[in-house]
């Protein structure tokens, strides 16, 4: 598959929820930038939040690269956070996605939307388990887990966005099996 490049959300999410792993087998490469590092590793490793020490760890082993933006890259970035009402660091995260010519790895449906509009493939932690689920990485039972484990890390995931996900999910599992 191409090279993602990710904001903070989903790599927190992933790691609450120990599948982290699953952005290593479904991507060439993860890219971050430095100010994403700092929200995803570096501010919850000083609160002792244990799923930072499993994205430190993947930047370790270099399957996710921090990549600091280009001067360029920044001083457009900070014209489309003004523009957009968006922070500096998604700025980057959605420029530098462009620049690559990468696809985006997002929560947020405000990023989402944007990076559509800006050509970009979107993910997010829901497509990624459901990707995952296809490939046969993981279970139903897993996305199950992830809802309820999420939801108890106050994810702002609606009970009929929960639903539609285990619907696709199952219906995944049924075509596969």
């Amino acid at each position: 598959m191409s090279p993602v490049v990710s904001d903070a959300g989903p790599l927190i999410h992933l790691a609450q929820i120990d599948k982290l792993h699953l952005l290593k087998m479904l991507f060439s490469q993860v890219v971050i930038t430095p100010g994403v590092k700092r929200e995803a590793h570096d501010m919850g490793v000083k609160h002792g939040y244990a799923d930072a020490a499993i994205i430190g760890k993947a930047i370790e082993e270099g399957w996710i690269i921090v990549e600091k933006p280009s001067k360029h890259l920044v001083i457009s970035s900070r014209k489309l956070a003004k523009q957009e009402n968006i922070s500096l660091v998604d700025a980057e995260t959605i420029l530098l996605a462009k620049e690559k010519k990468a696809e985006v790895l997002v929560d947020e449906r405000v990023l989402s939307n944007l990076a559509r509009l800006m050509g970009l493939r979107v993910w997010n932690t829901w497509t990624v388990l459901l990707e995952s689920l296809n490939q046969g990485y993981i279970e139903v039972a897993d996305i199950e887990a992830a809802i309820k484990q999420l939801a108890e890390k106050k994810h702002k995931l609606k009970p009929e966005h929960a639903n539609h996900i285990l619907t696709a999910a199952r219906n995944i599992a049924r075509r596969k099996g």
